[in-house]
């Protein structure tokens, strides 16, 4: 189990991607157009550097819904492998059964 701190802090970084993607992508854009002056393009790199860093959609990190756990995890359940394992077994997930052949 993950700190909660943890936790909390990839909740914020979620917001705050979703917050300030439109901005962020508008200065990124005017970054790269290279049909635009040196000096346009170098403001809107240093506007770009002054946002703030966790609204970076990098900085988010898939984790699991119930333990925290960072490393793999499946997108459809929300869910590290280990819990979704041991929640399949228990018959919580709908349609997801253990195979066995």
């Amino acid at each position: 189990m993950a700190k909660k701190c943890l936790k909390i802090r990839n909740e914020r970084r979620k917001k705050l991607s979703v917050l300030h993607k439109a901005k962020r992508q508008k200065f990124a854009d005017t970054a790269k157009d290279e049909s635009l002056s040196f000096e346009e393009r170098l403001m809107a790199q240093a506007a770009l550097a002054k946002m703030p860093r966790d609204g970076a959609v990098v900085r988010y990190r898939n984790r699991c819904s119930l333990t925290s756990r960072p490393r793999g995890n499946f997108r459809k359940f929300g869910l590290s492998r280990i819990a979704l394992r041991e929640l399949a077994s228990w018959g919580q997930i709908p349609g997801l059964v253990k195979s066995s052949w």
